[in-house]
C-alpha cells in the first residue's frame, strides 16, 4: 500500500503499475493515448475525478512519447500534420481547462467528468464492435471482395488555406485538421484522454491520411497537448499527483514497447473487437456507479 498525497487515498503499489501497463499496451497497439480507460480505472480504485482526470492525463504523455520514438524509427509519423493538429490542440486544450475549472467551482465537476466518460465510452465501444465485427464478416466471404474506400472527396478538400502534408500524400486545407485538434483539446482537459479515439478514425476517414502514418502523427499530437493539459490543471488546480504519475508512467513506458511489437503480430479485427468489449465494460461500471445509491450519501471536504 502506498499513499497518494494530493488523491488523500492509499492504494496497492502494483495495481497502479498493472493499470499503467495495460493502458501503455492499447497505447502501442492502437496508436491511443489510453487516457479514456486510465482514468476510469482510476474512479474504480477510489482516487477522485479531478485528480484522475489531471494525473491520468500526465501518463497519457509518457505512454506516448515511448509509442512515438518507435514510429519515428520506422519513419511514419507526418511531423507537418502533427504541427497543424497540435496548434488546434493547444487552443482546445485553454478553452477546456476553462470549462473545467468553471464547473469546480460551480461543484459538479464529477458528475459532468462521470457522465462524459459513459457518453463517449458507450458510443466508441459500439462502433468499434460494429466495425470489428462487420470486418471479420468480410474476411469469411469467399470471392473477390469489392475495394473499401476508406477515403472520398468531401466538402472539406474544398475549403481554402490549402497546405501539401508530403509524408502523409495529401494538399488539403488546414482547416479541418485544426478543427480537430481543437475538438481533441477540450476532450484531454475535461475527460484527461489524449483523445485519439478521436482523432484516428478523422485522420483517416475525413482527412484521408494513409494508416501507416496515422498512429505515429496522432501519437506525436497527443504528446505536447496532453502535456500542456498537465501543466495547466498542475497550476490552476494543483491536482495532480506525482506519486500517482510516478507509478502509472513506469508501466505506461513498459507496455507501449510490448504493445507496439504485439500489434505487428495480431489480426487487426480481433484487437479491435477485445478493445470495444473493454471500453463498453469501463462504460457500463460508470453508469452502473452513476445509478445505483451510495452506501454513503454525504461526504465532508474541507
Amino acid at each position: 500500500q502506498i499513499y497518494l498525497p494530493i488523491a488523500e487515498v492509499s492504494v496497492n503499489a502494483f495495481l497502479l503499475f498493472g493499470i499503467g501497463g495495460l493502458v501503455g499496451v492499447l497505447s502501442g497497439l492502437f496508436g491511443v493515448g489510453g487516457g479514456f480507460l486510465i482514468t476510469p480505472l482510476l474512479f474504480f480504485i477510489g482516487v477522485p475525478p479531478t485528480v484522475a482526470v489531471a494525473t491520468g492525463a500526465n501518463q497519457v504523455v509518457a505512454s506516448s512519447v515511448s509509442g512515438v520514438l518507435a514510429h519515428l524509427k520506422r519513419r511514419t509519423v507526418d511531423m507537418r500534420m502533427g504541427m497543424v493538429l497540435l496548434t488546434g490542440g493547444l487552443i482546445g486544450s485553454a478553452l477546456g481547462i476553462w470549462v473545467f475549472n468553471l464547473l469546480s467551482r460551480l461543484g459538479q465537476i464529477d458528475l459532468a467528468v462521470q457522465l462524459s466518460y459513459v457518453v463517449f465510452l458507450g458510443l466508441i465501444g459500439l462502433l468499434m464492435l460494429q466495425e470489428g465485427l462487420r470486418a471479420i464478416a468480410r474476411a469469411r466471404k469467399t470471392g473477390p471482395q469489392p475495394a473499401i474506400r476508406r477515403h472520398t472527396h468531401l466538402w472539406v478538400h474544398r475549403l481554402p488555406l490549402k497546405i501539401k502534408f508530403r509524408a502523409s500524400g495529401l494538399y488539403i486545407s488546414v482547416i479541418p485538421p485544426v478543427l480537430v485538434g481543437v475538438i481533441v483539446g477540450v476532450l484531454a482537459a475535461i475527460m484527461g484522454v489524449g483523445g485519439g479515439f478521436i482523432m484516428v478514425p478523422a485522420m483517416i476517414y475525413l482527412l484521408g491520411m494513409p494508416t501507416k502514418v496515422v498512429i505515429g502523427t496522432s501519437l506525436f499530437q497527443i504528446i505536447f497537448v496532453t502535456g500542456f493539459t498537465t501543466f495547466m490543471h498542475a497550476w490552476t488546480n494543483q491536482s495532480v499527483d506525482l506519486m500517482l504519475a510516478l507509478l502509472l508512467i513506469v508501466g505506461g513506458v513498459v507496455g507501449a514497447q510490448i504493445g507496439t511489437r504485439i500489434g505487428a503480430r495480431l489480426k487487426a479485427e480481433q484487437l479491435r473487437i477485445l478493445l470495444a468489449l473493454m471500453v463498453l465494460a469501463v462504460s457500463l461500471k460508470l453508469a452502473v456507479d452513476l445509478l445505483i445509491e451510495p452506501r454513503e450519501l454525504y461526504s465532508i471536504s474541507a
